[in-house]
Formats: structure tokens, sequence, C-alpha cells
């Protein structure tokens, strides 16, 4: 296994969540990340929620790493460029980018309106899914291709929900997450002859910010099958270590399968095994 330390990474989506998750784990690794979101201090953050990217990036350098923290809204095409442009200036390189952005479950107004038919779900959930979700991963791995064919390797990684092709529940949810299952495996095509990977990485149930908060304090909800944001970040921590990744380009990985393969822990010490939804 190669290792991060000293790579230049971008995760978008990390002023929480499972994208914070990965910028620590990056930090771990002593790579340089860009931490990429809308939440700053000082200023309202999404839906009220914990978390902004400063605070991200300073929790990437006291483990270890470099954090630098930028503003971008990954639904707007000039500031993505820009943070892609400023990469390039002050790095000169960019080895790994990580999607992670997703407004998919903003204005959710209950957890009951996710599981509503398709006919009642309103069009803002569609858009929240595609435009802040599927079209801003392809947006942000536009910028980053040149950046990483100029220099013939790296990798390209986008989190997603999935179990094997079974149905997730929302129609919306479930296409968009298959589009960018589909997404990963057209990138992955055209970026193998540049020596450059692209995977889809499946996290299990995370206990993140926003689970916490729907969750509560709810004594019945069983812990013991979540795992932490950090459990992905390792995972895409040992695939960007790894030498051979360009032979897992194209395809989806399930991080509890990547845990057993390249044997690393959640932070509690377990081994959380792949997520699976109940069967039909």
């Amino acid at each position: 296994m190669d290792s991060p330390r000293g790579r230049v990474a971008v995760v978008t989506g990390a002023s929480r969540g499972g994208g914070r998750g990965i910028a620590l784990a990056l930090g771990d690794a002593g790579a340089t990340v860009y931490v990429s979101g809308r939440s700053t201090r000082g200023a309202p953050t999404t839906e009220g929620l914990p978390g902004t990217v400063e605070e991200t990036a300073e929790a990437v350098t006291a483990r270890g790493g470099r954090g630098i923290p930028v503003v971008c809204d990954h639904t707007a095409d000039n500031q993505v460029a820009v943070l892609f442009a400023r990469v390039h200036l002050e790095q000169g390189r960019l080895d790994l980018l990580v999607n992670n952005v997703w407004g998919g479950y903003e204005r959710y107004e209950s957890e009951a309106a996710f599981g509503v038919p398709f006919w009642q779900q309103p069009p803002r959930h569609w858009h929240g899914m595609f435009e802040a979700g599927l079209r801003a991963h392809l947006l942000a791995s536009q910028h980053a291709a040149p950046l990483l064919v100029d220099q013939r390797r790296g990798l390209i990684v986008s989190t997603v929900a999935w179990d094997r092709g079974k149905y997730l529940g929302n129609l919306f949810y479930d296409v968009a997450k298959a589009a960018i299952v589909r997404l990963v495996f057209g990138m992955a095509r055209e970026l193998r002859e540049h020596g450059v990977a692209v995977v889809a990485v499946a996290p299990g149930f995370m206990r993140t910010e926003r689970v916490v908060a729907v969750v509560g304090e709810a004594p019945e909800f069983d812990w013991s099958q979540t795992e932490s944001p950090e459990y992905v970040g390792r995972a895409v921590a040992a695939l960007a270590a790894d030498p051979n990744v360009l032979d897992k380009s194209g395809q989806v990985l399930a991080v509890g399968d990547l845990a057993r393969e390249y044997g690393f822990v959640d932070v509690d010490g377990r081994q959380v095994p792949s997520f699976h939804l109940p069967d039909d």
C-alpha cells in the first residue's frame, strides 16, 4: 500500500456527515484536503445543522494533514470552476476527488414525506437530488478530470446509497443514486486509458448530524447497526493508498467489504459489516 501523505484531495460536501468523516480520515493520512461546502462560520448553516467547512478543515490539520476550507455551492458552475482553479494554482496537481455533496435530504418536512408514493413527491425533491446530487458529482468530476489526466494517475470517488440493486424506497432517491452508479461506470471507462480510477463507495447507516437530529433520543432505536462517518473515510483513505485501485475502477464498493479487504475498523474498534436492506 502507498500512503496518501502529501497527496492533494478535494472533498465536497464536507461540512458534516460522510464528507467530514472522509476529510478527517485523509487528515489522519497526512493529505492536503480542500474541504468544500456551503456552511461557513458566522453564517446560518444548512437547516441549522452543526458543522462548517472551517471546523472540518481545522480538524483535518489537527489530525496531521492540511485542511483548506472553501465555501462553495456545488450547484453554481462558476463557484465550482473557481474551486478547481484554486487547487491548480496553489498545488499544481490533484490526486483525489471525493464527490460527497448531496442536497437530496433538504426541506423534507418529516420522515414520512420521504417515503410517500412518487406521485405525491413535490418536484423540488427531484431537483435537490439531481441538481445538488447527481449533477454536482458530474460537474466537479469535469473540472477534476483534466488535472488527473495530465498526471496520468489519480482517483475519483462518489459516495452513494446502494445495496446490490435493491429498491431504495423512494423513487426519486432510487433513480438519483442509480444514476450516480452509472455515472461512475461511464467515467471509469473513459478515464481508464489515462490511468485514472473512478469508483462509487457505499457506506451503511451512518450516525451523521442529520440522522442524530432526526432520531433524537428515541430509546427504541438500535444504534448498534450504525457506523460513524469516519468508517467511510477510512475506506476512501485505503482506496487512495492502493496502488492497484485501477483494478476496481467502475465498481460500487461497500464500506464493510472494503473494511474486510483492507483490514481497517470503525472508530469504536468494530468492523461493521456491509449494509443490507431487508428482503422484499
